[in-house]
């Protein structure tokens, strides 16, 4: 194995490589212009959770790139003051506000009935971390509602768009947190067990690869590509206000959210991620899925998040994919 993969490696399993070390290390190794200025040019993208952190890293460079950004944000207000800062930081930005609320499926429903394709780049990123455990308008716990059911809405809902925009990429934001646990397809509302934000927010983050992958194969037909990649240990406000002793300990390691959407816009532009589907990515790599055995879901599992996705956003049921992604790395 060459001397710099075994270091990759080990920054990976020793998760030093989650901070910004890691990425600076790798980022020596990446050729420059990859993706190629105006890979986006004439491509709109949408960006949930795109006010702050990684949503507005992302859609700075995904506008830097030339793609005509949806910011989709709860309260237009605030969203227009950052459009505002980033279309100064990046002069030329098309930026577009759009407020929907992803924990809502009413809101999700008329967000993308009102949507205008073509489109080429979902990137799924809002994100939360209630400290007590919460349900959405729906009934459904709300980190799970934010993370997983609005989503999987949202893609089922732009899939015409998204077929219209093809080739095209949906990209799912998770996190390294979910190395550390299962699918849990039979408690995924948190009903069972004693909530714990963090564990939630992980337990919901495992979800979203496995979901990733489902739609994966759903979708390849389509020429859609779907991966999901963890920023690593980034500084945004979510971590200050979800773990703040985490942050205070980790303050020096922190990646920048600039840092930490680098893979983001890289997957959105780049040529080589669009050859491939089905892929969980750490700093422009394809990373294992687990790395316990006792993480590990087996296809019951997988197709019992698949069907209750279906059922708690109101879909109707669908039948199993027809094939597996030959690119699923293990």
């Amino acid at each position: 194995m060459p001397l710099f993969s075994l270091l990759d490696t080990a920054l990976d399993r020793t998760l030093i490589g989650y901070g910004n070390l890691g990425y600076l290390v790798r980022r020596r190794r990446w050729p420059e212009g990859d993706p190629p200025p105006g890979a986006l040019r004439g491509k709109a993208a949408i960006v949930t959770g795109a006010k702050a952190g990684l949503g507005r890293a992302t859609a700075t460079g995904l506008a830097r790139l030339g793609a005509k950004v949806h910011m989709v944000v709860r309260g237009r207000e605030e969203g227009e003051r950052v459009r505002e800062e980033i279309v100064r930081e990046a002069p030329g930005a098309e930026i577009v506000v759009d407020e929907c609320d992803v924990s809502s499926l009413a809101s999700v429903r008329a967000y993308a009935e009102a949507f205008k394709g073509p489109l080429h780049v979902l990137v799924h990123n809002a994100g939360v971390m209630p400290g007590e455990r919460q349900v959405s308008e729906d009934g459904n716990e709300l980190t799970l509602a934010t993370h997983v059911v609005g989503p999987h809405l949202l893609t089922a809902l732009l899939r015409p768009a998204l077929a219209a925009g093809a080739p095209s990429r949906v990209l799912w934001v998770s996190s390294g947190g979910m190395y550390g646990q299962r699918l849990r397809a039979d408690d995924l509302q948190y009903e069972k067990d004693e909530y714990r934000p963090a564990t939630a927010y992980a337990r919901t983050k495992r979800a979203q690869v496995v979901l990733a992958q489902e739609w994966a194969e759903r979708l390849h037909d389509d020429r859609i590509v779907v991966h999901a990649m963890h920023p690593g240990w980034v500084d945004t406000p979510g971590i200050a206000e979800g773990l703040p002793r985490f942050k205070a300990l980790a303050r020096t390691i922190l990646r920048t959210p600039e840092q930490g959407a680098d893979t983001l816009v890289w997957l959105a532009g780049a040529g080589e991620p669009g050859r491939c589907t089905g892929r969980f990515w750490h700093d422009r790599e394809p990373r294992p899925l687990h790395y316990i055995g006792r993480t590990k879901e087996d296809a019951a599992d997988r197709r019992a998040l698949w069907d209750a996705c279906q059922r708690l956003s109101g879909l109707e049921p669908a039948p199993p994919p027809t094939r597996t992604p030959r690119a699923r790395v293990t």
